[in-house]
């Protein structure tokens, strides 16, 4: 049984934006609420002959899977697709008009072969059918186009937060595939962005989003092999050129080491229009470093903000730092006796989490021109999380979010154009701002962070 869906919008964006949003047609996952997950089976860039695996939601959880495979490119005007599954296919044609310099009408044509539907019970299924395309096109409209504001504070938020256990319900994928607005579409063309931790999990994942908008990064990481697949990687899924990604090594457990590797960004890039401290690491015993600093102390605290603190002279009043923590510094606070844990009995995942929320103040109390933000990616199943907490890992792994869900506010926040320097003090989580501060305790005053700030800034001045 054959069956046509047309569907057409105007979205205030060039068409050259819509097409290169559309061009890559795994990003379906991010508009069609009918489609779980996407990928780009060719590696490089979009062209015909690409194809793609698309897993469409059914009820009761369940998934079917679909093979798509580009026939026609012809920009920015036409993509045209097709698509098999079991016991149907489609044929999906994307035709863009240019109204003017910043408006484009989209119309998309699905052509559906249902092998499964006989002609006569097509009344019943054809407002179902409708209503799926309808949807589709809804939330493509939705994601080329940009808030007037980010969402601000939420008493049902603050609630949960409180309560603790609501608020770790949607730390998993649950939390993520309930958010209304999953699309990342603003182009990054001629932007700078260093991250480090890109060689697997949160930060490989946000770098392939970020090189895919066409953004230059600069990739940090203490294992050259390592930095190469990862680049190898990125250029697999954006289709960049291998001039846009640099690679910067440097091991971030040594203040000296992370001193060098930002004066070798100053000395290479003209500015940095993003940065994202995303590298981190738990450790099971206390050790360490060289430089007489606990290791994760040094890795989740100490090298960041250093980092953050060389780099500035190259961040321009449009810049943002983009701070990864973790969930876990809700129940930790900051003991500034005993900052390296040289007292008290060493738990990882206390050191880990104190140091992370160290992070955080020193985000919330930068008041220079650039725009500071701190986020929580939730519970992702990465390869650092199977390491440091395997039982966690292992307990929760069918709950937890896969690294792409987990990096999605990161990436909005590097990205997103509605986002203001009044909104930087937050702590976001799933693109929205969520309380710092759950249980008593945990919180410091305003003299103790100051305290922080005076140690750090000292510390770190003879490795500048």
């Amino acid at each position: 049984m054959k069956y046509t869906l047309n569907e057409a919008i105007v979205v205030d964006r060039p068409i050259e934006d819509c097409f290169a949003y559309l061009k890559d047609f795994s990003t379906i996952e991010q508009w069609d609420p009918g489609v779980y997950r996407s990928r780009k089976l060719t590696p490089g860039s979009p062209k015909v002959g690409t194809e793609y695996e698309i897993l469409l939601k059914l009820p009761a959880n369940k998934q079917a899977a679909m093979h798509y495979r580009q026939i026609a490119i012809e920009q920015p005007r036409q993509l045209i697709l097709e698509g098999v599954g079991d016991n149907f296919s489609a044929l999906d044609t994307i035709t863009f008009t240019a109204l003017d310099k910043n408006r484009t009408s989209i119309d998309y044509r699905a052509e559906l072969d249902l092998a499964w539907l006989q002609p006569s019970i097509l009344w019943i299924f054809k407002p179902l059918l409708k209503r799926i395309g309808t949807k589709a096109v809804n939330g493509l409209q939705v994601a080329l186009s940009n808030p007037d504001a980010p969402a601000s504070r939420r008493l049902k938020n603050d609630i949960c937060d409180k309560l603790v256990v609501p608020a770790a319900l949607g730390f998993g994928k649950r939390g993520y595939l309930s958010q209304s607005r999953k699309s990342h579409s603003n182009r990054m063309d001629g932007k700078v962005v260093a991250i480090t931790g890109p060689t697997a999990g949160l930060g490989l994942d946000a770098a392939c989003e970020l090189s895919r908008l066409g953004a230059t990064l600069i990739l940090i990481g203490r294992d050259g092999e390592k930095l190469q697949q990862a680049a190898t990687d990125i250029q697999n899924f954006s289709g960049c050129e291998a001039n846009s990604l640099h690679i910067v090594e440097a091991d971030l457990s040594s203040l000296h080491a992370t001193s060098a590797a930002a004066k070798k960004i100053l000395q290479t890039q003209p500015r940095i229009d993003v940065l994202t401290n995303n590298a981190g690491a738990l450790f099971a015993t206390r050790e360490e470093t060289a430089e007489g600093f606990e290791q994760a102390l040094a890795v989740n605290f100490l090298a960041p903000v250093l980092l953050s603190k060389l780099l500035d002279g190259h961040f321009t009043d449009a810049s943002r730092v983009i701070n990864v923590v973790s969930g876990g510094l809700y129940f930790q606070g900051v003991n500034l006796d005993d900052l390296q844990f040289r007292n008290e009995a060493y738990d990882g995942s206390k050191a880990y989490a104190r140091a992370k929320r160290a992070l955080l103040y020193m985000s919330q109390e930068n008041t220079g021109k650039t725009s500071y933000y701190t986020m929580h990616p939730g519970w992702a199943a990465t390869p650092g999380v199977a390491k440091s907490l395997p039982a966690f890992n292992k307990k929760l792994k069918h709950f937890m979010r896969d690294g792409r869900m987990g990096a999605d506010t990161m990436i909005w926040l590097a990205t997103a154009p509605e986002l203001s320097r009044s909104d930087r003090a937050e702590l976001w989580f799933d693109r929205q701002p969520h309380t710092c501060d759950v249980l008593p305790g945990t919180k410091s005053s305003a003299a103790e962070i100051q305290q922080l700030r005076n140690w750090t800034f000292a510390t770190l001045s003879r490795f500048e």
